[in-house]
């Protein structure tokens, strides 16, 4: 008796979980059931299997989410399936791609693995003049910001420096130099920025306007929460146009962007994407030490082999809070660096980012069990990549069971119908959050309080309507945002109805 009642209380409690989602939409039915099916002995005696796979179906079309939608959920204690829909298509990952590139980076590199960027002097340091080259080292530190160069500044100028008679030069040579991620994407995207062995403030740099009597003042600048330094390898100038809204080049001299004189009024602000990121660190650099009173050449870029005396040095947080961070705030530009360093570091010569991502897709499968892994880069922004809901929640069982994924992951906030997070839900979710134009996944881990944890993996994608709404020009093309609500919607009324089954 005892055994018998909990399975009838979770069949019951199956039989009528629907979410109420408005808007129909097409839908098949899932391929497996919550419960093992058997086999009715009349319409009127229809088993709770097959009541719960009409309700799956039900949700499905009643979420208004266009497109495909494929979903799996697994127990977390012993794999069985719980349910699925469609679960072998494979759909772009989007962002959830970060959640492979983590422990692709932290077990080849270490968890307690930190980036290094050095100032080096190639010469002789007399009095307060450097004769000789003064060189910036990057070590391809993702997270490196204005503040850790001002912090090195500092430390050159309490050596006495005040003057550079050789060149200075940045050599950006610990990784190779990829001019954006995606080259699908608005030119102004800040999330898809160019990759270099010397990254700074995410390969992005600060634009700032402010429009009084019809006349625009633009400004360029590497800000940090002390120091506000000027770009001058950067340049950006209104255009008499109304559309396309930005344009962007990149010269001899520098990157050239201009902006449509229409779309500014009052004042705001903006970051835009770097494209030369060696020129635009070694900029700010100097900028740094103008203002400190130490005078030295404009920047080279240039692979320097001899290593010389360390002047100053930084370090980065260790991959583990680099890892957190990433997770946390879906940095494009970290999850590319930490793909192709672990990549270097496993002695394969790459310099583009898809056969370093076909590395990970074979790690992933290797070490994992995880077949059906497909990705063109390590951040998911590319639409290129295919991943399938069972080879990520295969992919996310076999982490678990590791124990170095789920602590980095975000709580994921369940919310209430007005869409404001619920602090005291039942359900505690951590996941990883994937979203494009006409694409939303979620993946990871949730269980209701005192039920058993389950594994998870929804990926809805409508590519016809996203290769329809491809202007380089609109970064929020009409109907996104409908699309993005109404998966997240359905995404919570399925992790709801997975969880509440395994309480």
């Amino acid at each position: 008796m005892s055994s018998e009642r909990p399975v009838f209380r979770r069949r019951a409690l199956l039989a009528g979980l629907a979410a109420s989602i408005a808007a129909p939409a097409l839908a098949r039915a899932p391929t497996r059931s919550l419960v093992p099916v058997a086999r009715p002995t009349s319409l009127a005696q229809e088993v709770p299997a097959a009541r719960a796979a009409r309700g799956l179906t039900d949700l499905l079309a009643r979420s208004g989410v266009s497109g495909e939608t494929a979903l799996i959920a697994l127990d977390a204690e012993t794999g069985a399936v719980l349910e699925e829909h469609r679960a072998n298509l494979r759909l772009p990952p989007a962002s959830t791609a970060k959640a492979v590139t983590a422990l692709y980076a932290l077990n080849t590199l270490g968890p307690e693995h930190r980036f290094r960027t050095r100032i080096e002097g190639h010469g002789t340091l007399t009095g307060n003049t450097l004769t000789g080259d003064l060189v910036l080292r990057g070590g391809g530190d993702p997270v490196l910001q204005t503040e850790d160069l001002a912090r090195m500044a500092d430390a050159l100028i309490q050596q006495g420096l005040r003057r550079v008679e050789g060149r200075f030069l940045v050599d950006d040579s610990a990784l190779p130099a990829i001019t954006r991620i995606d080259p699908e994407q608005p030119p102004q995207a800040g999330y898809n920025p160019a990759i270099s062995g010397i990254n700074l403030n995410f390969n992005r740099v600060h634009f700032a306007w402010v429009v009084q009597g019809g006349r625009a003042t633009l400004t360029m600048d590497a800000r940090s929460d002390r120091e506000v330094p000027r770009v001058s390898v950067i340049d950006i100038r209104t255009a008499a146009r109304d559309l396309p809204v930005y344009t962007h080049d990149l010269r001899r001299d520098g990157e050239r962007w201009t902006v449509a004189a229409s779309a500014l009024s009052g004042e705001g602000s903006r970051w835009l994407p770097v494209r030369r990121p060696a020129p635009y660190a070694g900029d700010v650099l100097r900028a740094l030490l103008l203002a400190r009173g130490c005078h030295l050449p404009e920047p080279q870029v240039a692979a320097v082999s001899r290593t010389g005396p360390i002047l100053a040095e930084t370090f980065s947080a260790p991959l583990t809070s680099i890892v957190r961070g990433m997770l946390r705030y879906s940095t494009n530009l970290t999850a590319e660096c930490l793909g192709l360093h672990a990549t270097l570091a496993g002695g394969a010569q790459v310099r583009a980012l898809e056969p370093s991502a076909e590395r990970m897709s074979a790690f992933a499968a290797r070490r994992y069990g995880a077949d059906g892994l497909s990705f063109v880069d390590h951040s998911g922004l590319g639409d290129g990549s295919r991943v399938s809901p069972r080879a990520m929640a295969q992919f996310l069982l076999a982490a678990r069971s590791e124990g170095m994924l789920q602590e980095h992951l975000r709580d994921h906030p369940m919310r209430d119908d007005a869409g404001r997070p619920q602090g005291n839900h039942p359900i505690t979710v951590q996941a990883k959050t994937g979203t494009l134009n006409f694409v939303s996944a979620l993946a990871g881990y949730a269980q209701m309080r005192g039920g058993r944890s389950i594994v998870f993996s929804i990926v809805s994608a409508d590519m016809a309507r996203r290769r329809a709404a491809q202007d380089v020009n609109d970064e929020r093309p009409a109907g996104a945002r409908t699309f993005a609500s109404r998966a997240r919607s359905l995404q919570q009324a399925l992790i709801e109805r997975w969880a509440r089954a395994q309480s």
